[in-house]
């Protein structure tokens, strides 16, 4: 993890996607004491609670909030719903690059470790290299020098035994050439086309080894003679043996397609859309980090950034599809040149934002970097220096309040940033978990298409009989009766996590009539968390038949708080009431959608009267906590409506 020195004029922060947990403990230690010995009354709830471990990867959003503001209300926001704790102690820059100036320091030193690391070439890229040179140069040493053209090493021609030696140890850097070659073809004329590089990606390494066993096999075929092949029962064993590994290529590669077609009915259409919008949110932030532009630098300083990230992505040996993903829509603009990075290393890239304290940090020096001096919003002629028009008017409906208003709050902008890293940590927790499903059922079909490949094998190369292969499809068949129900939980399961997929990382989930927070996904297993923390295992081949009900995926929910009044309440009163509650809720256009009913449920007894407030809010109830205190501030409002007009 590396972090640039913080300045007043330009603010770098990069999100990524890993969580919390590469940040050492000694680091966080380091951090915590800091803080707590300029003020150790002040800080000491706070870094208990901001740079504690748990052992859960998935904690509940915004779950700081209450704590903060209880232990800090010193923000002088007070008309906004919650202001965090970071806005409370001072906005000093020098107090901040004093905190974390030594692990800004520690982390540019393991940056340069690993630009050291990536520099290096690998062994095997370089004696491959070195063999095709020497190789090479044998070869034209053998066709040009008349000594050595004229004298055949055992009844074969010497430029022929060099061409096959370098058919054999060199095919397969000849065959990645192609292959790097016709990815670049594809990759310009379907850069935009997920499925496309989705699957390309994926097939590249298995078509490879099949152009390199078929050179190997045609280099046999034409170099040696009819009669050397005949007489030489070493060689036709050596050919049928490549025959049969030749055979296994090309059967591989329909493995990899049937179980990339499976994941990638969920992978792409699930995953792509959030990673887009993921990059779209870091790119806002990059933008907002910088120094302010007008409309003719802005473009070029965007063409310096993609060549300067084109280039350190060629002097990487892997990429994560963070980058490439980041770098595609740019493709489309400028024409840059091939970029072919594994789409399946999303989350294998460096953390930067490690905890929620480092977003609301980060939102408050853009903030400051962003906004005029003094001011508590940033409108809309502030992003004009950084952004262009559709640029703006794609993000102003992500901060709240923003587009009834046109003025972006400080709260709002915490709260959006602070979002975006939660939604950027359940989305690589996401895709690695699904990678690890993915390798778990690739596993589990390598397993079945290498005993199908050992058959084949064994049938060209005559050392099976179909006597024997009749007697082991028996004992197959038996074997299947055996493990039945194992069969048949792991298919259920296959098809819970890559068809039916209710849920991802991070989602509140109601199952069983309890609130559950989806912790991890395994191909036979899900992990949640319950409200206190506890985990709780569910198999995949239960949840499949079991109904689902998913906040995050809900749209903007309802709510209803029953009371009770009395009979004697005239017809006015209740009238009163209804537009008392008809202007609060339009007084808190955030929080609450105008939209709403007052009905009566029925009269209880002689006295009372049952009724019901249905209001629908501008969120679903995937953060809980947020919902709850809406409610308690609606339900306060009712009392006080009650109180004013004598409703009892």
């Amino acid at each position: 993890m590396e972090k640039l020195p913080a300045t007043s004029d330009h603010v770098i922060q990069i999100m990524d996607e890993q969580d919390h947990k590469k940040m050492s403990s000694n680091d966080a230690n380091y951090m915590a004491e800091t803080k707590l010995t300029q003020n150790p009354s002040k800080f000491q709830t706070l870094r208990r609670f901001t740079f504690s471990k748990p052992k859960a990867r998935v904690f509940e959003f915004n779950s700081s909030f209450s704590i903060n503001q209880k232990a800090f209300n010193l923000d002088d926001e007070s008309d906004e719903s919650f202001e965090p704790s970071c806005e409370n102690d001072g906005d000093s820059d020098d107090e901040y690059d004093q905190e974390h100036h030594k692990d800004e320091e520690r982390f540019g030193n393991m940056k340069e470790e690993c630009k050291k690391k990536k520099r290096k070439i690998p062994f095997r890229i370089l004696f491959e290299w070195c063999f095709f040179l020497l190789t090479t140069s044998c070869l034209i040493c053998a066709l040009t020098i008349s000594s050595l053209r004229e004298n055949p090493l055992w009844g074969l021609d010497l430029w022929k035994w060099c061409l096959v030696i370098l058919v054999i140890f060199n095919g397969r850097l000849i065959s990645g050439l192609v292959i790097q070659f016709l990815v670049f073809l594809i990759e310009r004329n379907f850069m935009l086309r997920e499925k496309v590089l989705y699957f390309v990606y994926g097939l590249r390494k298995s078509f490879q080894n099949c152009i390199w066993l078929g050179l190997i096999l045609l280099a046999l075929n034409f170099m040696f003679n009819s009669k050397l092949n005949k007489q030489n029962k070493m060689l036709t064993k050596l050919r049928e043996a490549l025959l049969a590994l030749l055979i296994a290529a090309t059967i591989w590669p329909v493995k990899i397609i049937l179980v990339k077609v499976l994941a990638s009915s969920f992978f792409v259409a699930t995953y792509f859309d959030r990673m887009k919008e993921s990059v779209f949110h870091h790119y806002v932030l990059d933008a907002l980090s910088g120094p302010p532009v007008d409309v003719e630098e802005r473009h070029k300083l965007k063409e310096l950034r993609i060549l300067s990230k084109l280039k350190k992505l060629s002097m990487q040996s892997k990429s994560s599809a963070w980058s490439v993903k980041r770098l595609a829509n740019y493709v489309r603009f400028f024409g840059l040149s091939t970029i072919s990075k594994s789409v399946d290393e999303f989350g294998n890239t460096e953390t930067q934002i490690t905890s929620e304290l480092e977003a609301k940090n980060c939102a408050r020096k853009i903030f400051k970097n962003v906004a005029n001096p003094g001011a508590k919003y940033i409108g809309e002629e502030d992003l004009t220096r950084f952004l262009n028009r559709v640029e703006i008017h794609t993000i102003f409906p992500l901060f709240e309040g923003a587009a009834e208003t046109g003025r972006i709050t400080k709260s709002a902008f915490r709260n959006w940033v602070v979002r975006a890293y939660y939604e950027r940590k359940y989305l690589a927790h996401s895709l690695n978990d699904t990678k690890t499903a993915v390798q778990q059922l690739h596993k589990l079909a390598s397993g079945i298409v290498s005993f199908i490949v050992l058959i084949i094998s064994l049938l060209v190369m005559g050392l099976l009989s179909t006597q024997i292969l009749a007697l082991l499809l028996s004992q197959l068949v038996l074997l299947g009766f055996a493990f039945q129900n194992t069969c048949k939980t792991i298919f259920e399961s296959i098809i819970f996590v890559f068809v039916v997929h209710p849920f991802d990382i991070g989602d509140r989930c109601v199952i069983d009539g309890v609130q559950l927070i989806v912790e991890e996904m395994n191909i036979l297993t899900t992990v949640f968390l319950r409200y206190d923390n506890e985990k709780i295992y569910y198999p995949n081949a239960v949840l499949i038949t079991k109904p689902i009900s998913n906040f995050y995926r809900s749209p903007e929910m309802w709510d209803a708080i029953s009371f009770d009044i009395d009979t004697n309440t005239s017809t006015d009163t209740i009238i009163a009431f209804k537009k008392a509650i008809q202007l609060y809720l339009e007084s808190k256009p955030k929080y609450w959608n105008p939209k709403h009913s007052v009905i009566v449920k029925g009269i209880g007894n002689v006295h009372t009267m049952g009724m019901a407030l249905c209001v629908q809010h501008t969120i679903n109830h995937q953060n809980y906590e947020d919902r709850s205190n809406r409610i308690t501030e609606l339900i306060l409002e009712l009392k006080k409506i009650f109180e004013t007009l004598n409703i009892k």
